[in-house]
C-alpha cells in the first residue's frame, strides 16, 4: 500500500465465527478496510460481519474487468453482484485449490497441480483439464490459460450435442425429426442452446405434442357430429371460410335490424336513425377518398321500418366488399341463388345454420398448431417424432456432466486471475487508494485544463446521475466523448479534486484516456460546483473583486467611448450642416458660449482637495501601520486576510471535509456501505496538476512580456515611492 494516502494503521478484529479468525484492518482516508492477505482471509471470509464490507453490491458492467467473469459470480443473472454470490465464488475457489493463497498473486494460467483433487468436484475438474490440454496437443503443459479453458467451453457449446438438454433442428440426422423440431419452433417456440440456435427442450416438446392432440381430439368431435347428423361442418371445408364472412359482418347486420324495429316502434325515430343533416353535412365536408371510420359508422343501409335489407344496391360503401363475401360465402349456399335481399327471419336462420359450428369454434384445443392442418396433425401423432426428439434431448444431457466440468474448469481458472481484483474493489477499496492501481469502477484518466483526473466513471444517463451524485460535495464534470471508430457516445463524470475552477466551463474539450489506452475528444455538457480546494476558496474574494472592478471599468470605458463618439458625431453634424439648414439661429450667426475659467478652477481645486483627503487618510493609515511593533503589523495584515477571506475557506473546508466517494458510485448502481472520504492528500492524488520536473532546465526570460514586466516593475516603484514620500513628510512635520 502506498505512503501518503490518508491516514493508514493497523488494526486486529476477532471475527464472529466460533474459532475467532483474527482480521487486519487498515484505516485508509478515514475508514477501516480489511485486509486480505492469506489463505484464511480466504477461508473466513464468510465469518466477516457484512457491516464492515466496503460495498454491498455493484453491476456488472461498466466495470473494468472480464465481464465473463462477473457474469459467472452473478449466478441469478439479475446484472448485479451480492454479498451471497461473491461468498459463493469464494467458496469455489477455495474448496478446488489446495491452497487459497494462490488467489493472492493474480496469473493468467492455472497450475494443474494446485486443483484439489481430494474431492470429487475437484478431481473431475483436474481430469476435465487434462482433456482440455490433450485436445489442443498441450497434454505435457503443467498448467492451463484463461483463453484454453474458454475456447473449450465455446466448442462444447457449438457441438451437435451440449449438455443443455435444447436441441435445435441440426441436431437431428432424419430429415422427419427435423422437420418436427421446425415445427414445433413454428408453433409454441422456442430457447436458444448454448451456442444461441433455438431449439426445443423436454417441456416445449410436451406442450407441443399435448397442444397437437387437443386439436385432433377437437376436429374429430366435428367429424363424429356430422356423422350423427348434428351438421357442426354444414358446408364441410367450406365451412370455416363462410363463417368468418359471417363473423365479419354479424354486428353491423344486428345493428341494422334493430334500427328498423325501433323505426316501426316509432316512425319519429327513423330521421334520427339515419343521421341527422347535420352530421351528413360535416361528412361532406371531408375528404372522401378513402371511406374512414366516419363513413363505416353509418348505417348499414337506409333504416325504415319492417324493411328488409338490400343485399346489392344502397349498401354502405364501407361496408360493400364484406357484404359481398357474405352474400357469396353465406347467403347464396344458405338461402339460395336468387336472394336479393335479407329479412330478419332469413337472417334469424342463417344464425341457426351455423350455431352448431360456432359452439365447436368456442371450444376449440391446441390453437397454436392449428396453422399446421389437420392433416400434419394426425401425421406427427402417427409417428414416432415425439419419442425421437425425445431421445436426442437424452443424448444431449448425456454430455451435461463432461461440459459441467469444462464449465468448472474455466470458473476457476478465471477466479484464480480475477477473484483477489474484485475483493480488492468489493470487500475493501485497496486498489482505489493504491497509487499504481486504478480502481475497477475507474473508467481512465481525462486530461483538461492542465490536469488529469483518474476519477472518471462511466455514466448511462448524465441527468439521473447528477441528482444523486451532487451529495458527494465533489466537483463532478460530465462529459460527452466521441471516437471516429466508434459508434455512439460514452458519457464519463469526472472528479477535479485538487487546482481550481476558474477555467472549467461548458463546451469546453479535452482527451480522455480509457483503460485500454484509446483516446476520445470529450466535451464539457453538465458541471456539479463545488469547491476544489482551500487555495480557491482563499483567492475567490479577491478574484471576485478584481472580476467586478474590470466590469464596472470596462462599463465606465464604453460609456465614455459612447459619449465622446455621441459629441463627434454631433460636432460634426453642425460642420456639415448650411447655415439655412441650421435655423434661423445660425443664419443669424449666433455667438458660441463663452469659456468660464472660474468655473474650470473650481472643479481642479475639488479634484485636488479630494485627492489630498485621500492621501491624507492614507498616511494616517501608514502612520498608524509604522507605528506598531512588528508582530502587531503582523497580526494586522493576517486579520485583513481573515476578515476578507475568511467566510469562504470556513464554507469551503466544510464541504471539502464531507467529501466522499459514495453518491458518485452509488448513482451508477453501487451500494457502498463506507464512507470513503477523499480528502486533500488523496483528491491531489486523484487529479494532477500539471507542473514541471523537478530537474527541467527553463529560461525564464519570456520575450514577449518583457515590456509588460518593465511597466509593472515601474508601477511598483511609483507606488513605493508615494509611501515613502508621505512617510517622510510626516517625519519632517514630528508626526512619525
Amino acid at each position: 500500500m502506498p505512503e501518503g494516502i490518508g491516514c493508514m494503521r493497523a488494526h486486529v478484529y476477532r471475527g464472529g465465527g466460533g474459532a475467532g479468525h483474527r482480521w487486519k484492518f487498515r484505516r485508509i482516508g478515514g475508514v477501516y478496510e480489511v485486509v486480505i492477505e492469506s489463505g484464511e482471509d480466504f477461508r473466513r471470509l464468510a465469518e466477516l460481519d457484512p457491516k464492515l464490507w466496503v460495498a454491498l453490491s455493484c453491476p456488472t458492467r461498466g466495470l473494468e474487468l472480464d465481464p465473463v467473469t462477473l457474469d459467472l459470480v452473478d449466478t441469478d443473472g439479475d446484472g448485479r453482484i451480492r454479498v451471497p454470490e461473491l461468498l459463493d465464488a469464494v467458496g469455489f475457489a477455495v474448496t478446488h485449490l489446495k491452497d487459497p493463497t494462490l488467489l493472492l498473486s493474480p496469473e493468467t494460467t492455472l497450475p494443474l497441480e494446485a486443483i484439489n483433487d481430494q474431492v470429487p468436484s475437484g478431481a473431475r475438474l483436474l481430469s476435465s483439464a487434462r482433456e482440455i490440454l490433450a485436445n489442443t496437443s498441450s497434454q505435457h503443459a503443467d498448467s492451463l490459460t484463461v483463453e484454453q479453458a474458454t475456447d473449450a467451453v465455446r466448442l462444447l457449446s457449438r457441438a451437435r450435442f451440449n449438455g443443455d438438454g435444447i436441441v435445435p433442428p441440426e441436431s437431428a440426422d432424419e430429415p422427419a425429426v427435423q422437420h418436427a423440431l421446425r415445427d414445433i419452433l413454428a408453433t409454441v417456440g422456442g430457447k436458444p442452446d448454448r451456442s444461441g440456435r433455438a431449439g426445443a427442450d423436454t417441456e416445449i416438446v410436451q406442450a407441443f405434442f399435448a397442444e397437437l392432440r387437443g386439436f385432433a381430439a377437437w376436429w374429430a368431435q366435428a367429424e363424429a357430429a356430422d356423422q350423427g347428423g348434428e351438421g357442426v361442418l354444414p358446408l364441410g371445408a367450406d365451412t370455416p371460410p363462410a363463417y368468418a364472412a359471417l363473423q365479419a359482418v354479424r354486428g353491423k347486420i344486428d345493428d341494422y335490424f334493430a334500427r328498423c324495429r325501433l323505426a316501426a316502434f316509432d316512425a319519429r325515430a327513423a330521421a334520427y336513425l339515419n343521421r341527422g343533416e347535420r352530421e351528413l353535412a360535416a361528412l361532406a365536408a371531408g375528404d372522401l377518398s378513402t371511406l374512414g371510420d366516419d363513413v363505416a359508422d353509418l348505417p348499414l343501409a337506409h333504416v325504415e321500418a319492417g324493411a328488409p335489407l338490400p343485399l346489392g344496391q344502397g349498401i354502405n360503401p364501407a361496408w360493400t366488399g364484406r357484404l359481398a363475401a357474405f352474400v357469396e360465402k353465406v347467403v347464396r349456399p344458405v338461402l339460395g341463388p336468387g336472394v336479393e335481399t335479407l329479412d330478419e327471419s332469413g337472417w334469424s336462420a342463417i344464425g341457426q345454420y351455423f350455431a352448431p359450428y360456432g359452439a365447436w369454434m368456442s371450444s376449440k384445443a391446441g390453437a397454436h398448431v392449428e396453422k399446421l392442418g389437420i392433416q400434419r396433425i394426425r401425421e406427427l401423432l402417427a409417428s414416432d417424432a415425439e419419442q425421437a426428439v425425445a431421445d436426442l434431448i437424452a443424448r444431449d444431457l448425456e454430455k451435461a456432466p463432461q461440459l459441467a466440468a469444462v464449465e468448472d474448469v474455466n470458473r476457476l481458472a478465471r477466479y484464480q486471475r480475477d477473484l483477489y481484483t474484485l475483493l480488492n474493489n468489493f470487500v475493501s477499496f485497496a486498489d482505489f487508494y493504491a497509487r499504481d492501481k486504478q480502481a475497477l469502477f475507474q473508467a481512465g484518466i481525462l486530461y483538461l485544463d492542465r490536469r488529469g483526473c483518474r476519477l472518471c466513471v462511466k455514466v448511462a444517463d448524465a441527468a439521473k446521475h447528477a441528482a444523486l451524485a451532487a451529495l458527494s460535495n465533489i466537483y463532478i464534470v460530465y462529459c460527452e466523448c466521441t471516437r471516429k471508430d466508434q459508434s455512439g457516445t460514452l458519457t464519463i463524470a469526472a472528479g477535479f479534486t485538487a487546482g481550481d475552477s476558474d477555467h472549467l466551463m461548458v463546451g469546453r474539450n479535452g482527451i480522455f484516456y480509457d483503460r485500454q489506452g484509446r483516446d476520445w475528444d470529450a466535451t464539457i455538457v453538465k458541471i456539479i460546483e463545488n469547491p476544489i480546494s482551500l487555495w480557491q476558496a482563499f483567492t475567490a474574494p479577491y478574484k471576485r473583486a478584481a472580476r467586478i472592478i474590470g466590469d464596472q471599468l470596462q462599463k465606465w470605458a464604453s460609456a465614455r467611448d459612447k459619449a465622446v463618439e455621441a459629441q463627434t458625431r454631433a460636432g460634426a453634424s453642425r460642420l456639415t450642416e448650411s447655415p439655412a439648414a441650421a435655423g434661423p439661429a445660425a443664419a443669424a450667426g449666433t455667438a458660441p458660449t463663452a469659456f468660464d475659467i472660474g468655473k474650470t478652477v473650481g472643479i481642479f481645486a475639488a479634484l485636488a482637495l479630494a485627492a489630498g483627503a485621500v492621501g491624507t487618510a492614507f498616511a494616517a493609515l501608514v502612520k498608524a501601520f509604522l507605528a506598531v511593533a512588528w508582530w502587531q503589523k503582523l497580526l494586522a495584515v493576517l486579520a485583513v486576510l481573515v476578515l476578507i477571506s475568511g467566510p469562504s475557506v470556513l464554507l469551503s473546508w466544510l464541504k471539502l471535509r464531507l467529501r466522499v466517494l459514495g453518491p458518485l458510485l452509488d448513482a451508477t448502481g453501487w451500494a457502498v456501505n463506507a464512507r470513503v472520504k477523499i480528502n486533500a492528500v488523496l483528491g491531489r492524488t486523484l487529479t494532477d496538476v500539471g507542473a514541471l520536473p523537478r530537474n527541467a532546465a527553463c529560461l525564464r526570460r519570456d520575450p514577449y512580456t518583457r515590456r509588460a514586466s518593465r511597466w509593472r516593475l515601474v508601477m511598483l516603484a511609483a507606488l513605493l515611492a508615494a509611501v515613502f514620500f508621505a512617510w517622510l513628510r510626516l517625519a519632517l512635520h514630528g508626526r512619525v
